[in-house]
């Protein structure tokens, strides 16, 4: 069984940065292609950036393109999310999850889950 466990959230203003961590243990076999996904009310989970098991490949959805950075520390098996200049619409619950799948924006494609961290950007 593997353990996703996010941290780093919290209440920000408009134009500040938060760096988000998600803490991977469990029978992983190995570095995994991980992810992180937002959740906001009402609405359906969306990607948010992706990276590959080796840290060489990330993905980013457009909304968050050049404002947020994935990368990864294998030796600790942790996932970073750095967001910058952040907006109210950044407002949601981030989860971090670790791909099974080949499709690295789909979230179907990913099998295991933390339970999120939620990011409030205030106006």
């Amino acid at each position: 069984q593997v353990h996703l466990v996010e941290s780093g959230g919290g209440l920000v203003q408009t134009g500040d940065s938060l760096r988000l961590s998600c803490a991977v243990s469990g029978r992983t076999s190995g570095p995994n292609p991980l992810g992180w996904f937002r959740q906001a009310p009402g609405k359906e989970r969306e990607f948010v950036a992706a990276i590959s098991a080796t840290g060489s490949t990330t993905y980013y959805a457009d909304s968050v393109k050049y404002r947020f950075t994935i990368s990864r520390d294998n030796t600790e098996n942790t996932v970073f999310l750095q967001m910058n200049s952040l907006k109210p619409e950044d407002t949601a619950v981030y989860y971090c999850a670790r791909r099974s799948g080949m499709n690295a924006r789909r979230p179907d494609n990913y099998g295991d889950w933390g339970r999120g961290t939620q990011v409030t950007v205030s106006s």
